[in-house]
């Protein structure tokens, strides 16, 4: 047998002893290491939509210079996704997933101990750097080592992480602000970098990874150890039999690259992905960056912006449990274009309920509803974009789609100090919501299903 029949033998007899594997205690703790990652980062970057209104009073900044501090994180996590889903795809999943973790660390000491708007900016896109660095090579990990009936369901619970690091942002900042400032929030911040910088060297490498670049005998020692502990953790019972359950072709191994992305198969993906990272982005960030400034700005104080703010973003614990539920229910593309669009409907609303000063009541279930999609929105996007990918280049894609969402994510701030004086906060929401469509239509034309399938019946 030729060598490349030989290695595509070895990637698909990895892809199948994972694909037989049940869940067990053990691929859970590995998902529960990458989540407290997930958890922390969503503190950090959430921190900015709690305490962005008392920086800008400090330093006296415009509209304007509030929403280029905002997008400060996103230049950074804009070069980090890119950038590390191609050294992931090249060096692996694990060396570069530790590194993530001094960029952000170091990031958000620094940013605690800026006492210019300027070193604040550039210290916030270090820690957004390493942020970037995160996503898509957290994504790819829960991709590789999930099976495919509950990858998806993994994956959208991971984003569920997002909301409630988002909420314990809140209540930090809401208790420990009058004691510490600003400053002291985010080095409270930097401590559990050190802690998961830690607990990451007990990470296997993937062996989906290892297997598709030729490292074949890693491969098999870890894919043997993964089994042994996946037996221990099921009481030293039998694995079940490796079956074979997709068909394919053995094909040349193909070095990852940037060009791969638009491969034939590929580039109809790539392209909706990008569309949808963008404008989903620009929208998500455009509007919940903003979120306390903007209610201080229409006459609500400090502390009750905060509140408002907190209160609203509980309905993201619920929205990406039913996003989590609905993607493996119904399917990737239903559920991304369903959250999509509720996310519009329910922002167009929240301005205006928000710009009209109603009653308090009123403005918690206009942002009760958005929150629930918003978050639900974000699930889809974790669960879906990996799988659209062949191994060799899963986080060259992820981390490219991320990054171009990151461009969104840099102008929505922005944007929002721009039209803020001239269009008011109804004008800002109606963007936000209009910026969901395009990404839905995107979606419904472009889209491809991937439930249930395995990654390598869905990329070659």
């Amino acid at each position: 047998m030729s060598s490349i029949a030989d290695g595509s033998s070895v990637r698909y007899s990895i892809a199948a002893r994972l694909e037989r594997l049940p869940m067990t205690n053990y691929q859970r703790a590995l998902f529960g290491i990458i989540a407290t990652a997930w958890f922390f980062d969503s503190m950090d970057l959430g921190a900015m939509t709690f305490l962005l209104g008392s920086i800008r009073t400090e330093f006296g900044l415009s509209a304007t210079q509030a929403g280029l501090l905002a997008s400060s994180s996103f230049l950074g996590m804009f070069l980090g996704a890119a950038i590390a889903g191609m050294l992931a795809d090249k060096f692996g999943r694990k060396p570069v997933f530790q590194v993530s973790m001094v960029f952000w660390g170091v990031g958000s000491l620094m940013c605690g101990l800026s006492d210019t708007v300027t070193m604040l900016m550039i210290y916030r896109v270090v820690l957004g750097f390493g942020m970037g660095m995160e996503f898509p090579i957290g994504q790819s990990m829960v991709s590789e080592i999930v099976p495919a009936k509950s990858r998806g369901r993994y994956i959208a619970i991971l984003e569920g992480f997002w909301p409630l690091g988002f909420i314990a942002a809140g209540i930090l900042v809401y208790f420990m602000m009058p004691i510490v400032g600003w400053r002291g929030i985010f080095i409270m911040l930097a401590v559990p970098s050190v802690f998961v910088f830690i607990v990451r060297r007990h990470m296997p490498e993937s062996p989906r990874w290892l297997a598709e670049v030729g490292r074949h005998e890693e491969a098999e020692s870890i894919m043997t150890r993964f089994e042994q502990r996946v037996r221990q953790a099921l009481g030293g019972i039998a694995l079940p039999p490796v079956v074979e359950t997709f068909k394919a072709a053995p094909a040349a191994v193909r070095k990852a690259g940037f060009a791969d992305l638009f491969r034939e198969g590929y580039a109809r993906r790539t392209i909706m992905l990008w569309i949808l990272w963008f404008f989903a982005l620009l929208g998500y960030y455009g509007l919940t960056t903003w979120l306390g400034a903007l209610l201080q700005q229409a006459g609500y104080e400090v502390t009750k912006s905060v509140f408002y703010t907190i209160l609203i973003s509980l309905a993201g614990i619920p929205g990406f449990i039913f996003s989590a539920w609905l993607l493996e229910a119904w399917g990737r593309k239903g559920t991304c274009v369903l959250m999509l669009l509720g996310s519009a409907v329910s922002a167009y609303f929240y301005g205006n309920a928000a710009s009209n000063l109603v009653a308090p009541g009123q403005l918690i279930a206009a942002g009760l509803c958005m929150q629930f999609f918003l978050f639900g929105m974000w699930s889809v996007l974790y669960a879906y974009t990996p799988e659209l990918y062949a191994t060799r280049s899963r986080a060259t894609g992820s981390g490219f789609a991320s990054s171009i969402g990151r461009v969104g994510s840099l102008l929505g701030p922005y944007i929002v100090g721009v039209i803020l004086p001239v269009a008011g906060q109804s004008g800002v929401f109606t963007l936000g919501a209009l910026s969901f469509v395009v990404a839905a239509i995107a979606v419904a034309i472009l889209g491809v299903e991937t439930k249930g399938r395995a990654l390598e019946e869905v990329s070659q």
